[in-house]
């Protein structure tokens, strides 16, 4: 099949081209339940395929979720939640994780994920953050909900018999079944928000990130051209919708597109991720870079499996060469690097879709209604092979759709462009190739992960007077979290000391932040006026990775 130039795409596009197919307007209302939902209902076509931790397997089709999807929008209006309000889920990639989504999308409320990784510190800061008025979860997550002040209203995915089920406020099933399954969706206009994110900073608390229902466009553009979701494909995003690239492209964008997404409980191992593959007959991937690694790393394993990929992508980090040519020799497959981020989605791609120049490590060209640079310190757009700050003209991108951080907590505008804080070589004909953070941002496993949160958790621990957080290079990771600590004066550091600091972190922030490596220092690198040099401990935590070698 001969592909669409990309240069044609991007004359000929326009929003309208997606618009159009959609039940509501932009501009005098839409429901996004109705978009990625009920517009696929008339049929048998199944939404949504899942296997449960236990091994247990089940389907449910765009019929059965518009109903459950109803009950649980009709449960909502009976606590006074509706229009604008944030309804947090705390649940793993499980059947009623997509229903708590798209019934919050249909009363017209506001999706808050949440990841199931997250400890109690965390969870109640964006609970508080965004005044949510409902959390949903199950009771492996429960205990950490004990140490959260200012609790909502919960709803716990349990049976009437479960030892936890008199804590929470309604059990999931019981509370739905007891409702109509009919719900007239609320409608929204183009800037009101759907989705209710935060992302890591480098400075104070993660920021908030409201999405509003223009970016629908975006993700249908994402989904078709970079992806290339066919009608006939089996879609598998690994990534957890706890996170912007799995609630984006694992769950909206592929209902958007009247597809069967799969969700797999299991955690990512090389064995079970290629039995799934096999066991859904898998033809369209999509997973961040250390997952492709993983294996890369088990090529032995690849033979034992039947595996029929068509297509590939990968996110939330710089994908490496060796992973394409490896991809390509074990399953005849591309992957194709794509780049994003939380506040906007996916903004630059490697087209699976579409005809265009192939680059080695390189981020790719921007989506249609997206136009990228890259400035110098002065803002100026710098010439090919040239280094800058990757920006988003936000005058000649009418797709772009980020707000602004939903509380203001920093402006990442300069005019009229928005600063993504990636430092990236322009390759001169609109393609990108990305070199680095120009903040301390850690990219780890395909998490980013921010410096401040982690110091602030360590800060709580009473042995700890000062921590400074760095990312340190590793091959299976990308990096990791190493931190440099400032014990009390009678605290010794030593390895008791170590798991126990890592363990509070666990706990109290989450399982993938904690700090891998901690190392006690008498006092931190700082300027005359007192501000932390996290570029000094950069330097040396790469200085001792050589040494290592």
């Amino acid at each position: 099949m001969q592909k669409m130039k990309y240069e044609e795409l991007i004359q000929q596009f326009s929003p309208s081209m997606i618009e159009d197919q959609f039940c509501g307007s932009l501009e005098t209302g839409l429901n996004v339940c109705t978009e990625i939902c009920d517009r696929f209902a008339d049929t048998d076509k199944v939404a949504l395929r899942y296997e449960r931790i236990d091994g247990t397997r089940g389907e449910m089709t765009f019929k059965e979720l518009q109903t459950r999807s109803a009950q649980f929008a009709n449960y909502l209006t009976s606590l006074g939640i509706g229009k604008g309000d944030r309804v947090a889920c705390l649940l793993p990639r499980t059947p009623e994780l997509m229903i708590t989504v798209l019934g919050t999308l249909r009363a017209g409320a506001v999706y808050q994920p949440l990841f199931t990784a997250f400890g109690s510190g965390a969870i109640e800061y964006r609970l508080g953050q965004a005044g949510t008025k409902l959390i949903v979860t199950n009771p492996e997550q429960w205990p950490k909900l004990a140490d959260v002040k200012g609790l909502p209203n919960t709803l716990l995915v349990a049976e009437a018999i479960d030892p936890l089920a008199g804590e929470a406020d309604a059990l999931f099933s019981a509370a739905q079944d007891a409702q109509s399954d009919v719900f007239e969706p609320v409608l929204l206009t183009k800037e009101e928000p759907f989705l209710q994110m935060f992302t890591s900073g480098t400075t104070g608390k993660s920021k908030g990130v409201a999405v509003p229902v223009k970016a629908l466009i975006s993700f249908w553009n994402y989904m078709t051209y970079a992806i290339e979701v066919r009608p006939e494909d089996h879609y598998w995003n690994v990534a957890d919708p706890g996170w912007a690239y799995g609630l984006y492209y694992a769950v909206v964008g592929p209902l958007l597109l009247g597809c069967t997404t799969h969700f797999n409980e299991h955690g990512f191992t090389a064995d079970n991720t290629l039995e799934f593959l096999q066991n859904y007959k898998i033809t369209n991937l999509a997973a961040a870079p250390t997952a492709y690694r993983l294996l890369m790393a088990n090529t032995e394993l690849c033979g034992k499996y039947d595996i029929n990929l068509r297509a590939a992508s990968s996110a939330g980090e710089p994908l490496n060469p060796e992973v394409v040519t490896w991809m390509d020799k074990v399953f005849n497959c591309p992957v194709k690097d794509q780049y994003g981020q939380t506040e906007t989605g996916m903004t630059a791609a490697n087209f699976h879709a579409l005809d265009h120049e192939e680059r080695v490590a390189c981020m790719g060209y921007p989506l249609p209604g997206y136009r990228l640079v890259a400035l110098d310190a002065e803002l100026n757009e710098v010439g090919p092979g040239e280094t800058g700050e990757l920006a988003v003209d936000v005058e000649q991108s009418p797709q772009f759709f980020f707000q602004g951080y939903t509380w203001d907590e920093k402006d990442p505008f300069k005019g009229k462009y928005y600063l993504t804080g990636d430092i990236v070589i322009s390759n001169g004909d609109g393609s990108h190739s990305y070199t680095g953070r120009d903040d301390d941002i850690i990219a780890s496993a395909g998490y980013r992960i921010g410096p401040a949160d982690v110091e602030s958790t360590l800060l709580e621990h009473p042995a700890v007077i000062e921590s400074a957080v760095v990312g340190k290079p590793d091959e299976k990771r990308g990096s990791i979290v190493k931190a440099y600590v400032v014990t009390a004066s009678d605290i010794e550091g030593d390895d008791a000391l170590t798991e126990e600091l890592q363990q509070f972190v666990r706990k109290r922030l989450s399982t993938h932040s904690f700090p891998r490596e901690i190392e006690y220092v008498e006092e931190l690198p700082k300027t005359p006026s007192g501000k932390l040099q996290r570029f000094l401990l950069r330097q040396k935590a790469q200085e001792e990775l050589l040494d290592s070698l």
